[in-house]
């Protein structure tokens, strides 16, 4: 058919003026101006889902340290790959159990704060750590033994030097730090303005 969007004018490319325009399974509206973004005083938006990697248990960072030798360091030929084949129906075991309704976890950063949520089913665990992006100022990325395998980490939210949470075993820390850090300036940054 054409384009939503005419530089030319009010007109759409099949000749119809945008006040004449009846919202139609053809022409659908938005509820935001932008995709995804929406005032937090509306509604809660999902920004980014991050899933522990296997280093989120103490047996998958024993794997991690494990799989890291060196030894003899001749090209492939290391022991920490050996173990790694040899343990492949355990870290199967490990990686699957992150996306379990009652044992799994996932990290969700929404447009209001970080949250702790079950693994597929995605419900909120009573008790669990909810992080306000306005309760934090900085966030520290942990690297334990056995973490760097698996390029994950451990990330501690401080309000000045009071730590007011934690996430473990985060995968890719860096990029889902930077992520909050973002998300935390745009609400604190609204939240000024507002006041």
């Amino acid at each position: 058919m054409g384009f939503f969007f005419c530089p030319l004018g009010d007109l759409f490319p099949d000749g119809h003026n945008i006040d004449q325009l009846v919202p139609t399974e053809k022409y659908l509206v938005m509820k935001q101006a932008i995709a995804g973004v929406s005032p937090p005083e509306q509604e809660e938006t999902t920004i980014m889902v991050v899933w522990p990697s296997v280093a989120y248990r103490g047996l998958g960072r024993l794997l991690g340290r494990l799989y890291a030798i060196r030894f003899p360091d001749i090209y492939i030929f290391r022991l920490g790959n050996l173990f790694a084949l040899a343990f492949i129906p355990l870290a199967l075991m490990l990686y699957f159990s992150r996306i379990l309704p009652f044992i799994g976890r996932r990290y969700t950063l929404t447009n209001r704060r970080m949250v702790v949520q079950t693994g597929l089913t995605g419900a909120t665990i009573d008790g669990g750590t909810s992080i306000p992006l306005d309760s934090f100022d900085e966030i520290r990325v942990i690297q334990r033994q056995g973490d760097a395998w698996y390029d994950a980490g451990d990330l501690e939210f401080y309000q000045g030097d009071t730590k007011v949470g934690q996430l473990v075993g985060v995968s890719r820390p860096d990029s889902f730090r930077a992520t909050c850090l973002k998300a935390h300036s745009g609400f604190v940054g609204v939240q000024a303005a507002l006041e």
